[in-house]
């Protein structure tokens, strides 16, 4: 497990928090769902915290860090998952909707207006 420390303890250099508190915005709370890590109490987003602030201190980038927890816990931890085979209902799906939605539409005007 990481150093409970850095969960709530900011790291000492200043450049490499804030590398760190961006990437924590990015990533979504496996517990509470609708929160980043940076911004939930769960005890597991604090080992996340830590875990991401253990790794940017140890001179990982956040995009290392990113595929790994991807690798670790699955495209849902982060809010904008990457285009690949797994995630390409989430890209693709909002578009045939729209599609759909505008085709029966225009049918629906075209009733109205014969």
């Amino acid at each position: 497990m990481p150093d409970a420390q850095y969960a709530n303890t900011q790291l000492s250099d200043p450049a490499k928090e804030a590398k760190a508190r961006e990437l924590m915005l990015t990533l979504r709370c496996l517990v509470c769902q609708g929160q980043s890590i940076a911004d939930s109490d769960a005890d597991m987003a604090g080992d996340m915290r830590a875990l991401v602030r253990r790794k940017i201190e140890a001179g990982e980038s956040p995009d290392q860090v990113r595929s790994w927890l991807i690798e670790r816990y699955g495209d849902w931890v982060t809010y904008d998952p990457s285009f690949n085979s797994r995630t390409a209902v989430l890209w693709i799906a909002p578009v045939l909707f729209i599609v759909l939605g505008l085709f029966l539409a225009r049918g629906r005007f075209r009733k109205k207006a014969k």
